[in-house]
């Protein structure tokens, strides 16, 4: 009998020490959790305090220098190749800083990854329609990302001076990108309206803008480079055929 009692008391004694270490575990697990959480929100709005200063309104355009381009950033097409609500408006808003002088080109940045998706080419054809000679649109092709696309625009495009334009949640990032990759970057938001699906976007961004902080602090290349093609020349080197003369 007395084994017997030996052996409860050792299993009791067990499990309450098993209990301990599993709560111990749980607590240390939340505390991560939480500091890991705390640790995103604070990315997300050192990224938003940096960046606000450079986000302009119409009023503002006036006491621009002139910029090397106006940066459109792409973001989906509908399944009938047209652009969703949201390229549009950056588009419209891209196209009428062009119109009042605030640079000489455009720069359409997209996804053109595959033969049958080709974000930049629609961009292009899209301001073309609008009253923008096709001289002055170049078009990134492998602007797959907002950090690969500021990262083109300063190596491919040889871009220093640029606005960009998306919707303000996503121009923080956008700036942010810009800056630390030594370029000189004002945004511009498009039409300020409340798309479908825009908490969802709001919350992706705050895991971007802290992917961000860290691809801005490595500056790794992106997936594609490619020969120096200067926003200053001719936006048709950049189509898909092009028959000019490259100088």
């Amino acid at each position: 009998m007395n084994f017997y009692r030996k052996m409860r008391r050792i299993r009791a004694i067990t499990k309450k020490r098993i209990v301990k270490k599993i709560r111990a575990l749980l607590i240390c697990c939340f505390f991560m959790a939480a500091a890991g959480v705390l640790c995103l929100f604070a990315g997300d709005r050192y990224v938003k305090r940096v960046s606000k200063e450079q986000i302009l309104g119409y009023e503002d355009l006036a006491g621009l220098p002139q910029m090397d381009c106006i940066l459109v950033l792409g973001c989906g097409l509908r399944p009938d190749g047209e652009p969703t609500q949201m390229l549009k408006d950056r588009l419209d808003a891209g196209i009428a800083l062009y119109q009042t002088g605030v640079a000489p080109k455009l720069l359409m940045s997209g996804d053109h990854g595959r033969i049958q998706y080709d974000e930049v080419n629609r961009m292009k054809q899209y301001a073309i329609e609008k009253g923008v000679p096709s001289q002055d649109i170049f078009m990134d092709h492998a602007g797959f990302s907002t950090y690969e696309s500021m990262y083109r625009a300063r190596e491919v495009f040889r871009v220093k001076q640029a606005v960009v334009v998306t919707q303000e949640y996503h121009l923080y990032r956008a700036i942010y990108d810009g800056q630390r990759l030594g370029l000189e970057v004002w945004g511009y938001p498009a039409k300020q309206i409340r798309y479908g699906g825009q908490r969802m976007r709001d919350l992706r961004e705050v895991l971007a803008r802290n992917k961000d902080i860290l691809y801005c602090l490595f500056q790794p290349e992106p997936a594609y480079l490619g020969e120096a093609i200067p926003v200053s020349g001719d936006g048709d080197r950049t189509n898909d055929k092009y028959t000019g003369t490259i100088p």
